[in-house]
């Protein structure tokens, strides 16, 4: 954290807009305010439990095989990859002290933490590293499969040192080591089992700094302090506790009387964002989303029924309204894309047209194929009430250009399962896009990635040589120019194809009060922040 946090103040809406299609917007309470605390020259006090919240309750927490967004917040202080990422995107030591990149870039070597541990007292050792990324991860991470793609082998040289020896030089190497995406899991539990059955994911051991307590279903996680943590006076919390309240009026609740200290992105509904924000001791953040660079979309089914078609994805692009989705039901925070990457990502194509909002145009698309009314179904994303409210909007737009949409609503356990089953028509998520192209888009699209059984992965069934062959070229070209010219070329096949949805660039506030510091340390925000924070007198 800065030493100064920075309070900012957003458009705050009705919560009755979409039955109308419309919303009251009032004017912000101010401009953009700046916090007096100043902990810069403060010293850390060890001490003390924070209470935060956890939206939606995770379906489990063992890291790498689960990736769900609230997976990856709590469990983010329990396990870890071998480096962080700063908030400008520059690795950072954590299991791996230091590393060396052979001039050709094909040889990357790990030194290890000589003193890690997990949590159940065994070392960590290199034959951990070596498990968790040729194994474990091969099996069921489908991020660490793709880059894996490009390792010719992974070696323990000794106890501490790791050797990975790619098959081409690929640039985001060095950046993908993130602890949701290379998890560390301990061999030790895991060889030889069925990783998905083990027992020990009811009691996730990691190496981080924060060990697993308990689990109150439907009430709260607690998470403890790792007395034997490898980084000498962290943490200095003595634990973290994570409520579950499945209601979020009941969250902002908590925040306002004082139950809970920090509200991490996505657990407070959008329009009390602007109340919580202006209370006293209260600071917010944008920072801490940089390696995510989170990106909402709808997936469309492309192997079967009236979503197979691309002239129905197209018109479904054209049916819907994203700027009202942006603007009323986010508060005016994230962007429009025009295609499959974020304005803001590497090699993004700024020339390309996009999807405008143009309801005759979508008419016009199913008049051309013919469809013929067959209904549809919509899965909204079971994160909280902004997110049933975008897809009732999405639901409205749809049906006025003639296309007969019913949502089925679930929980976050039948959300996985449907989408692993590939069992829905239309279906709202977000993914993530990483620092790179080939390392959060890629897999989208990759004919590779589009097995049964992952949510994460190449859901809606896309599968285009072509799109495979540059998606693959790109990866490896030298210099960046080359991999531009490829990227943007595959830009403009999907944009034509549509192959899903591209919905908005999301942009997160995490609010807390200000006696909190040094809780955003990383790209990750609080998925790995917990480590540095303290709690000031």
């Amino acid at each position: 954290m800065s030493a100064t946090s920075r309070r900012f103040a957003v458009p705050l809406i009705t919560s009755t807009l979409v039955s109308l299609g419309l919303a009251a917007t009032l004017p912000a309470s101010s401009a953009l305010a700046q916090d007096t605390t100043d902990s810069s020259s403060a010293q850390p006090q060890r001490g003390g439990v924070i209470d935060t919240i956890i939206q939606p309750e995770p379906p489990g927490l063992v890291l790498g095989m689960i990736q769900n967004a609230p997976t990856r917040t709590v469990a983010g202080n329990i396990y870890e990859g071998l480096l962080r990422y700063s908030t400008d995107m520059e690795p950072m030591p954590q299991l791996a002290k230091r590393w060396d990149v052979s001039e050709d870039g094909l040889t990357y070597t790990f030194y290890l933490q000589e003193n890690a541990k997990w949590h159940d007292g065994e070392a960590f050792t290199a034959d951990d590293v070596v498990f968790s990324a040729d194994v474990f991860h091969r099996e069921l991470n489908p991020s660490a499969r793709a880059v894996l793609e490009h390792v010719e082998s992974i070696e323990a040289t000794d106890e501490h040192t790791v050797v990975f020896t790619l098959k081409k030089p690929f640039g985001p190497f060095l950046i993908s080591f993130e602890a949701g995406t290379f998890t560390m899991v301990p061999e030790h539990i895991y060889a030889g089992t069925d990783f998905r059955n083990n027992d020990a994911n009811n009691h996730p051991i990691g190496t981080g700094p924060f060990q697993f307590d308990s689990w109150d279903r439907g009430t709260v996680i607690k998470l403890t302090r790792f007395d034997d943590y490898y980084e000498e006076g962290l943490p200095y919390l003595d634990g973290i506790n994570w409520h579950i309240i499945p209601d979020g009026a009941s969250r902002a609740v908590a925040y306002e009387n004082g139950t809970v200290d920090v509200l991490p992105y996505g657990t407070v509904e959008n329009f009390d964002v602007p109340r919580l924000t202006a209370m006293d001791n209260t600071c917010v953040t944008d920072k801490g989303h940089e390696y995510f660079s989170p990106f909402a979309m709808l997936w469309m089914n492309n192997r079967e029924g009236p979503t197979a078609d691309k002239r129905f994805r197209q018109a479904v692009m054209y049916a819907m309204d994203r700027e009202f989705a942006r603007d009323v039901l986010w508060n005016g925070m994230g962007e429009v894309p025009a295609g499959p990457f974020g304005s803001n990502a590497k090699f993004n194509d700024p020339d390309l047209d996009g999807y405008a909002y143009d309801p005759d145009k979508a008419e016009q698309l199913l008049d051309e194929m013919g469809y013929d009314g067959e209904e549809i179904t919509l899965l909204p994303l079971p994160y909280g009430e902004t997110w049933n409210r975008w897809a009732e909007a999405v639901q409205q737009n749809l049906k006025e250009v003639g296309i007969n949409v019913r949502t089925e609503a679930t929980d976050v356990g039948g959300w996985n399962q449907r989408l692993g089953e590939r069992d829905y028509d239309l279906a709202f998520t977000y993914l993530y896009q990483y620092g790179d192209p080939a390392l959060g888009i890629s897999r989208t699209y990759l004919s590779t990635n589009a097995e049964k059984g992952s949510p994460w992965n190449n859901v809606e069934g896309y599968q285009t040589p072509e799109v495979d062959e540059l998606f693959n070229s790109a990866a490896t070209a030298y210099p960046d120019s080359e991999r531009e010219r490829l990227y943007h070329e595959v830009q403009r096949i999907l944009l034509e194809d549509a192959p899903l949805g591209w919905l908005l660039e999301l942009g997160f506030p995490t609010i807390y009060r200000c006696n909190v510091n040094d809780l955003v340390t990383s790209a990750v925000g609080v998925n790995d922040g917990f480590k540095d924070a303290w709690i000031a007198d």
